[in-house]
């Protein structure tokens, strides 16, 4: 079973993706916004793919406050967790956002909130899994 690691602080909209994720993708869905949570997670080859929050207001690690752009940058320094699938989801989508966000983190992909279209963030999840999801 494929599972998707929500790293959310609103806890409405990590219930609305655990909700789309579990009924239309047919995904197991874990939620979290502890950083060592979060690290210890995708270091245990149990995440398929992380769907970070950008703007984390209460998410600390090593006593230093962490932005989902800061935890990505994190994952993807890590040799452990450097391939993970890493998909931004965030409510900044104003011109260039996109790109500064993905070039600055060097996450997978970016989705933008609110989610409307929930067929489409299904497949942008599965997409970002890659051949892996049939398995």
């Amino acid at each position: 079973m494929k599972t998707v690691l929500i790293v959310e602080d609103d806890v409405v909209n990590a219930r609305v993706f655990s909700k789309i994720l579990t009924k239309r993708g047919g995904l197991t869905v874990k939620h979290t916004e502890d950083v060592e949570e979060v690290v210890s997670l995708a270091r245990s080859g149990d995440i398929s793919v992380i769907l970070m929050d950008v703007s984390l207001a209460h998410s600390m690690y090593e006593g230093k406050p962490m932005d989902g752009i800061k935890i990505t940058q994190l994952l993807k320094s890590d040799p452990q967790t450097a391939n993970l699938p890493i998909i931004l989801v965030t409510a900044h989508a104003m011109e260039g956002d996109r790109e500064n966000f993905l070039s600055q983190s060097g996450a997978d992909g970016y989705i933008t909130k609110p989610v409307i279209d929930h067929q489409e963030f299904v497949d942008q999840v599965k997409a970002a899994m890659g051949n892996s999801i049939n398995e």
